[in-house]
């Protein structure tokens, strides 16, 4: 196997998402070659699986720089920048367009299967650096490739790997078996078919984040509307409820995130939802009717549900890694430089600070992990960050160090202190980073009153 000198290769990014195209663009930005690998048939494929959903980020802030000034000589219009687009709006007015203008630079149905140093397994010693990567893609059609590589961004995303309802990590008991009526997504109710599944329903909704709040909210909306009379949500909470729970509400310095959290709490406020807090799901049991019971750790079996929507976060896919040496944290599966700015055990006020090579970067050199996959297990990751990542990282490979060092990024404050939602009670979500900013969240009644102030920075 003789591979051509390193110098000569494309950079190879895998997945055809935000930070992938993103990736892209500075590339042919620094004037280097870059081939993008996307599994799915099209562009931002993952983004286009929850097109009903509306971001909370405005356009001005998920349209990359690089991206807008490749598009630009194609008379391409950026969309007002002050608009919130949804997922299928992202995909078909950018990603798409990017894509397109990319050209033979993006290969679809590419499915990379592995990556590793050509001639190296991930034991070998000698000579490794001076290797260029080598990937191996299964394509469509059934063809199987080996491309060669000077470089690899993985932007791969998460979005295939959400975690399960079971509070270990694992599925649930009986959680596979019931999966005809489980699902890991936010459910798009304006679709007839959708709907019909939710409507005059009881569902279970599992998690405590944003994706969360959307489906409470939702589901709140269609018990109001016609045909939804009987629509109830029991909401599904690992630990108990404080005054952090809805985010950072009018405090957070994006309106629309901030509004979600205050819309879950109006689906509790109004009865459309019951909250069910400290409960860590063990089993799923399926009575003869076809309900589910939700089983927890301590016992408790909740009332049966006719639905359950699982949205307990996304984990990285690393099996086609396994043969180059990875540097990321035992916890969260990121980067390990990176890891502490984003750990949600213990990042407390403000935002994440804004990072590019030197937190991405891995002892084996000129391999990256950006945009969601960067973060592994932790959640809030803003597509701005990943613009910032790959900006970074696409000067490194261009050998312009200055400009990868420097940072060019504000990121927005949560308005939210303490951890992000793996603390088991309220009392132990406190500032942990000795930094005393943050005091402990007050307990929060849920149906009385507004959310309690958890402080400010």
């Amino acid at each position: 196997m003789n591979a051509p000198a390193t110098t000569e290769l494309p950079v190879v990014v895998i997945g055809a998402g935000p930070a992938g195209l993103a990736a892209a663009a500075h590339l042919v930005d620094r004037g280097l070659t870059s081939l993008v690998l996307e599994a799915g048939p099209v562009a931002a494929a993952a983004v286009r699986e929850w097109a009903h959903v509306r971001l909370f980020s405005t356009w001005g802030e998920v349209v990359d720089p690089a991206a807008e000034k490749l598009l630009a000589p194609t008379g391409w219009v950026k969309p007002d920048g002050a608009g919130y687009p949804s997922g299928g709006d992202w995909a078909e007015q950018y990603l798409q367009p990017l894509a397109d203008v990319l050209g033979d630079q993006v290969r679809f149905g590419a499915t990379v299967t592995g990556v590793s140093r050509a001639g190296r397994d991930r034991i070998v010693d000698a000579d490794r650096a001076a290797q260029p990567f080598v990937v191996h893609v299964a394509h469509a059609d059934g063809r199987e490739e080996r491309l060669f590589a000077r470089a690899v961004i993985d932007a791969s995303g998460t979005w295939a790997t959400p975690g399960p309802a079971g509070a270990s990590g694992l599925p649930a008991l009986g959680e596979k078996s019931a999966s005809d009526r489980i699902t890991y997504r936010v459910p798009d109710l304006k679709d007839p078919a959708v709907r019909a599944r939710y409507a005059g329903k009881h569902t279970a909704v599992i998690g405590s984040g944003a994706s969360a709040f959307t489906a409470l909210a939702y589901l709140a909306d269609l018990a109001t509307s016609d045909g939804g009379t009987g629509t109830k949500a029991v909401w599904i909470l690992r630990r108990g409820i404080s005054g952090s729970t809805f985010g950072g509400a009018t405090a957070d310095q994006l309106p629309a995130r901030g509004a979600l959290g205050l819309a879950a709490k109006a689906a509790v406020d109004d009865g459309h939802a019951d909250a069910v807090t400290g409960f860590r799901t063990d089993a799923v049991e399926r009575y003869a009717d076809g309900r589910l019971v939700l089983v927890g750790e301590d016992g408790r079996r909740l009332d049966p549900v006719d639905e359950v929507i699982v949205l307990t976060g996304f984990r990285p896919d690393l099996s086609f890694l396994s043969e180059v040496r990875l540097g990321l944290d035992e916890r969260l599966q990121a980067p390990t430089a990176l890891a502490p700015l984003i750990d949600p055990n213990q990042h407390s006020c403000g935002t994440v600070y804004p990072h590019g090579v030197n937190e991405l970067s891995h002892p084996e050199k000129d391999v990256y992990l950006v945009g969601m996959k960067s973060y592994g297990r932790a959640p809030t990751f803003l597509a701005m960050t990943g613009y910032e990542q790959v900006r970074s990282i696409a000067a490194a490979i261009a050998g312009d160090h200055e400009a990868a060092e420097r940072v060019e990024l504000t990121l927005p404050e949560t308005g939210v202190c303490g951890g992000a939602g793996l603390f088991d009670a309220p009392e132990a979500a406190q500032d942990t980073d000795g930094g005393g900013c943050c005091p402990a969240p007050a307990t929060l009644q849920i149906g009385i009153g507004a959310p309690a102030s958890s402080g400010g920075c």
